[in-house]
This record gives C-alpha cells, structure tokens and sequence, in this order.
C-alpha cells in the first residue's frame, strides 16, 4: 500500500474477489484468514458492500457476490464496445462480411458490437444483443477453445488459432472466431459471420488479427 492508496477501499475490492472466486461463498471466519485482518473489520467490509448490493450473505452466513455487481458489469460492455470498434469496422470491410465482438454472459454468448460491410450487395444481419449458446456458433467455440489451453495466453506471438462453423446459429451462413486473450476480467472473441458454403483461407488469420488488435486495445 502506498500513501495514495485506501486499505478500506484495497480490503473490500480484495473482498469482491476472493467472492467471485468461489461457487460456495466465504465465512466471516474464511475471509478474516484469507484477508489477514480480524473478523470485526470483514464485519464492517461486508455490511459496507451489502448496503450497496455488492455482497448478499444467506442464512447460513456465507458471504457471496451480490446482483448489484450485474449493474457495473453492465457498464462495463459499452466501454468494450467502443475500444473494438475501429478493428470491426477494418475486419468487415476488409472481408467483406459481418464482424463482431461477442463476450460471454453466463452459459451465454452476447454479441455487444455488430459491423456490417459498406460494400457488399448481401450479408449476414447479425444484430447486437444476439445470444446463443457457447457451444454453438464459432464465437463461443472460440472462447471455449481459450478455456482450454493450458499454456499462457500468448507465447511467442501464438495464439491457440480460430474456431469455424457452418450452419449452427442460420441455415448457409458460416462463421469464424477467434478468442480475446491477456485481457483481465474480460472474456470474448471477435469473428464473422458470412454466406458461404466454406470459410476462404485467409479469414482465419484476418480474424486472429483483429482478436489481437481488440485485445491490445482493452488492455
């Protein structure tokens, strides 16, 4: 801690964290080991964060994050929103096919920021807000792909590659993704969604590239 800095206001964001870190909520007992301070002052932290809606405890004390948390995040997509625009708008020019900027809510996948090409005569509408379920689609296959890997989110200027489907959101429409990485609290994919029977070649590596250029951005 340095002399800028507030240790009531350090300990309850270290609070919110140790909550959302844990399916089964946190003890005043818990946290008071994990935080390194006593129970009285995690009693005045989570009375604090509950007049806020912050944290919720339930009838076995357990602490646990709490809705008011759904209306900051909320906050949070329109500022994604706006740092990806410039990559979208570049990736479906450059394609020629719908981009966007997809983010996972739950078991969800959300579309946040939708780009449609000035210059085709067709394309795929694709409407922000659009949700479908991470399994299906390229761009929650891609942010699946990410959960998996075991190695750092990029090493050497590799990342895990792309994600394509055919068919599985519309009828003839294809689609390719590749997942956001190295961007803390967020998790997405940017992609393209486009009426074709196969993905061309070269989508693949125009989509990691504007995955890269949205990353670098948010970070």
């Amino acid at each position: 801690m340095t002399a800028e800095t507030s240790q009531t206001l350090d300990r309850g964001l270290r609070v919110l964290k140790l909550l959302a870190d844990t399916d089964h909520g946190l003890t005043v007992t818990e946290l008071s080991h994990k935080l390194g301070v006593n129970r009285t002052v995690v009693y005045r932290l989570l009375a604090t964060l509950e007049q806020h809606a912050l944290v919720r405890r339930d009838l076995g004390g357990r602490a646990r994050v709490g809705l008011g948390v759904l209306g900051l995040g909320r906050q949070v997509h329109p500022l994604v929103r706006e740092a990806a625009m410039p990559a979208l708008r570049s990736l479906a020019e450059d394609i020629g096919a719908t981009a966007h900027l997809t983010l996972v809510d739950g078991a969800e996948a959300l579309a946040v920021a939708v780009v449609e090409p000035t210059w085709t005569d067709y394309h795929v509408a694709y409407r922000a807000g659009f949700r479908h379920p991470l399994e299906r689609g390229a761009a929650g296959k891609a942010i699946l792909s990410a959960r998996q890997q075991v190695l750092p989110a990029e090493e050497d200027g590799e990342w895990p590659g792309y994600a394509l489907t055919h068919g599985e959101l519309e009828a003839g429409a294809c689609g390719a993704a590749a997942p956001l990485l190295g961007v803390t609290g967020v998790e997405g994919s940017v992609g393209v969604v486009m009426l074709a029977e196969v993905v061309p070649e070269r989508v693949g590596e125009r989509v990691m590239d504007a995955a890269r250029e949205v990353a670098e951005a948010l970070r």
